[in-house]
């Protein structure tokens, strides 16, 4: 008997849709990394990329527990001396709901080229318009 290993030619992705709307962000973001992984298929393997493509609307819809949204900070710096930028998630949500998505996501993935590859299949939209009616994509639930 011979163990079957997928290769990444012959792994069909599919495309899929996630409303994000009233989903809690870190159970949104866990789910769709899964997705993104492959996790959710029975030819998971963690070195090939298995996974679908996911498409997040109404991003800006999302909701947190507790104080988060005002003592959840995201930094970035600019590469300037004293360019030190700090935006808590309520000025996030206001100005760039898509970011908080990928933010969330990209840190479950794994880190390297492959977890790289996989963020490239996660598209987020703040509004419940995407561009993407030609893939054909299938509603997903969690």
């Amino acid at each position: 008997m011979k163990t079957y290993m997928p290769s990444a030619t012959t792994v069909e992705k599919k495309w899929y849709v996630v409303d994000a709307t009233d989903m809690t962000l870190g159970r949104l973001a866990s789910n769709v990394a899964n997705v993104l992984r492959g996790k959710n298929k029975p030819i998971y393997t963690p070195n090939i990329d298995t996974g679908d493509y996911v498409i997040v609307i109404n991003a800006e819809k999302i909701k947190v527990s507790g104080k988060k949204l005002d003592q959840k900070m995201y930094w970035h710096h600019t590469d300037y001396v004293g360019h030190h930028k700090e935006f808590s998630l309520r000025q996030m949500l206001q100005d760039k709901p898509e970011r908080v998505i990928e933010h969330a996501v990209k840190g479950m993935l794994p880190k390297g080229s492959l977890g790289r590859e996989m963020y490239t299949k996660l598209h987020v939209y703040a509004g419940a318009e995407h561009p993407h009616a030609a893939q054909k994509p299938e509603v997903l639930t969690f």
